[in-house]
């Protein structure tokens, strides 16, 4: 029985209990005294199901023929399969006399096979292509994870991968992602690998803003003091468009690549004594003694970092 149903069958119980009459049922119901009536007749007859609607599981008055149906699924099969129901609707009127309603034609189709609802349609985008060379597009993001467990603090993982390689570049554990500790990272990744040709991000404060440019300053629309510490190092930022296309790291990515700790607890870090400040930790040895480098095989080895002896002069 539906709610409304149910309704109807507490008032007429209360009408048999004399605890309402049945002109209160029927300014409830929004019937008429007939009306209620007869559902009173009903329930003496049959009982709770005498007030079920007996067009229930019925095909309705109004529905097409079964006949119109399969002519106009054959009509659309054979010459407008790949259209959507309001045009083939329009053709089916048009070309074959044939008037049926666009909503009609929709769930025929629905029900064939040939159309798709817009909650069902998943959008298919481009994937995007690997960049051939190591240090032509670096894809950088950050993690706020337990990484020391219950040894030090929850603290942001600052990952470097490079696209073409997949490879982890670079690590860097801080309390929390900020311009200062994304620049002391670019420092020592350049320090280390050499200037990137770009690095890939998602849109994420640090690295894009949606104020635009001061007239006079030279610079583009949407640049943070890190991509003006990049632009003056003369290194691209790439925001990602699309969830989608965000930096593919998360915990359970380099967590399956995380090795269980050979020291005890006691002793986490070769020796050192416990600490509840993840930056008085050596983070990036820690980090980058468990992560086992994963390599996807680039077409060569080819790198085009500008290295630091270049930087310099």
């Amino acid at each position: 029985m539906s709610k409304r149903e149910l309704d109807r069958l507490e008032l007429i119980r209360r009408i048999e209990a004399k605890a309402l009459s049945v002109v209160g049922a029927a300014r409830l119901l929004g019937l008429s005294r007939s009306q209620v009536h007869r559902l009173v007749a009903a329930y003496h007859r049959d009982g709770a199901p005498g007030l079920i609607s007996k067009r229930r599981n019925r095909p309705s008055n109004r529905m097409l023929s079964p006949a119109v149906r399969e002519l106009s699924m054959a009509l659309i099969g054979e010459h407008y399969a790949d259209f959507g129901p309001t045009l083939a609707a329009e053709k089916l009127r048009e070309r074959h006399g044939l008037a049926v309603s666009k909503e009609t034609i929709r769930q025929w189709m629905i029900a064939e096979g040939l159309w798709i609802t817009k909650a069902v349609r998943r959008r298919i985008y481009q994937p995007r292509n690997r960049r051939d060379c190591m240090g032509e597009l670096v894809q950088i993001d950050g993690s706020l994870h337990h990484w020391f467990e219950d040894r030090a603090d929850r603290c942001s993982l600052l990952v470097f991968i490079d696209d073409a390689t997949s490879r982890i570049m670079h690590l860097r554990s801080c309390p929390s992602e900020s311009t200062f500790d994304y620049m002391a990272a670019v420092r020592a990744y350049v320090a280390e690998h050499g200037k990137p040709t770009a690095f890939y991000s998602d849109k994420h404060t640090i690295f894009r803003t949606s104020k635009p440019a001061q007239k006079g300053t030279g610079l583009q629309g949407g640049m943070t003091q890190f991509g003006r510490a990049l632009h003056e190092l003369n290194i691209d930022i790439l925001c990602a468009k699309r969830p989608d296309q965000k930096v593919c790291f998360t915990v359970p990515c380099v967590g399956k690549q995380m090795k269980k700790p050979s020291k005890s607890r006691n002793d986490p870090l070769n020796g050192a004594a416990p600490t509840r400040r993840c930056e008085g930790l050596n983070g990036d040895t820690f980090l980058l003694a468990r992560v086992a480098p994963s390599a996807r095989g680039c077409t060569g080895e080819r790198s085009v970092s500008l290295p630091k002896a270049a930087l310099a002069a």
